[in-house]
């Protein structure tokens, strides 16, 4: 069950992400461009955690799932929050943030084994820094991004910014965008994706 939830996950993100690579490809707003990644390493993150939770967790699962789902996703909905808003130097901070990840992501040292079919828990295999460390800030520092515009920008697109902060909250909870990085259940990640879906795809308040 936890695979196919994951791979469900998976599925619905990878279509939200080829729909804001569409928008952004008609419209050059680069928010969508930043919220499209986000949402693709969100799906990769998902297909990394039921490849786990199907084969078996091994250090290369592991270092993609903690890569797209601990370090990358919510820094670049922050990222696409902060473009939103007209905050161009967000970019180059995204760019040179997702440098840091990858190299972090291949680099850091994995303690203990890796096995079975249950979500490892970052804690138990990677050190407090630099991987957590950046983990925790990065993910902090997208989710009040978020939030904050979100919350800013409510009147405009109720619904669909109400689904949105349903979504970040809701993987929060589950620790896929927030804190240690790794979900406590696949579940968190599919409602998530589809909380962030709906989100997006709401159409704006019509005046």
């Amino acid at each position: 069950m936890e695979s196919l939830l994951a791979f469900a996950a998976a599925v619905v993100s990878l279509r939200l992400s080829a729909l804001l690579a569409g928008r952004w490809r008609a419209r050059r707003a680069p928010e969508l461009a930043a919220w499209s990644a986000a949402l693709a390493a969100f799906a990769a993150a998902s297909a990394a955690l039921a490849w786990g939770a199907a084969a078996g967790w091994g250090p290369a699962a592991f270092r993609l799932y903690y890569l797209f789902g601990a370090l990358l996703t919510a820094p670049l909905l922050g990222v696409g929050s902060l473009l939103l808003v007209r905050r161009s130097w967000a970019a180059a901070v995204a760019l040179a943030y997702a440098g840091l990840a990858v190299g972090i992501a291949v680099a850091v040292p994995l303690r203990g084994h890796l096995s079975g079919m249950e979500i490892p828990d970052s804690a138990a295999h990677l050190e407090l820094f630099p991987a957590r460390i950046v983990a925790i800030v990065g993910n902090a520092l997208g989710t009040l991004a978020v939030v904050g515009v979100a919350l800013a920008s409510i009147r405009r697109r109720p619904l669909g910014n109400a689904l949105i902060l349903a979504g970040v909250a809701v993987a929060a909870a589950g620790s896929a965008l927030f804190g240690v990085g790794v979900a406590s259940t696949s579940a968190s990640l599919a409602l998530a994706a589809a909380l962030l879906y709906a989100g997006f795809v709401a159409r704006p308040r019509r005046r």
